[in-house]
């Protein structure tokens, strides 16, 4: 893979139209760091101590960018050891103890991404005062071009379906070796 960012075609590709066209921001809050950056804040998140075992388990997190303004983040779960990379399950850990799977796969996530909104509102749920980023239409342009994809009239429908295949499983991983109150805000999104 040579200078590669990540081992993902796919991410490679959003990470070079992040780095180009998309320099000045093409979805709110939306913003690419090193491709599993250990500091990205797992551990803090989870409200633990850092440790060997600790780190082993987190492993299977692939932090790759910030979610949103605030601090929140998107990591790949590895649940399991699949060849493709790019139909890993996309974890959103939000700044104020969000977590949920928000997408069956990066293709997934780039739909979401392409609603240009960090809570995935549709266009006429925006405030008056909304626009779009500035590389947004870019964006739209390049998702078409790229993967033939468009920007979901809804982002429940994709969110629900993560859920609905990833999320009991991604609990359950996490109880293994975390707090029960880490999962809260997961359970409540699954209804569980």
């Amino acid at each position: 893979m040579g200078n590669a960012y990540s081992p993902i075609p796919e991410l490679n590709l959003l990470k070079e139209f992040h780095d180009g066209p998309g320099k000045a921001g093409f979805s709110a809050g939306f913003e690419m760091y090193e491709y599993g950056w250990r500091d990205a804040g797992l551990v803090q998140w989870l409200d633990m101590t850092d440790s060997p075992e600790l780190r082993a388990r987190l492993d299977r997190l692939v932090p790759f960018a910030q979610a949103t303004g605030s601090g929140s983040f998107y990591a790949l779960w590895r649940c399991d050891d699949r060849a493709d990379l790019a139909t890993l399950p996309v974890v959103f850990f939000g700044d104020e103890g969000d977590l949920d799977v928000v997408a069956s796969g990066l293709r997934d996530l780039f739909r979401l991404l392409a609603i240009d909104d960090e809570c995935y509102l549709p266009e006429d749920e925006w405030d008056d005062d909304d626009e779009h980023s500035v590389g947004h239409g870019e964006y739209l342009d390049w998702l078409k071009e790229r993967f033939g994809l468009t920007a979901p009239e809804a982002a429940d429908p994709i969110i629900d379906r993560a859920r609905d295949e990833y999320g009991l499983r991604f609990m359950d991983w996490l109880l293994e070796f975390s707090p029960e109150y880490v999962v809260e805000a997961l359970r409540e999104n699954l209804g569980a």
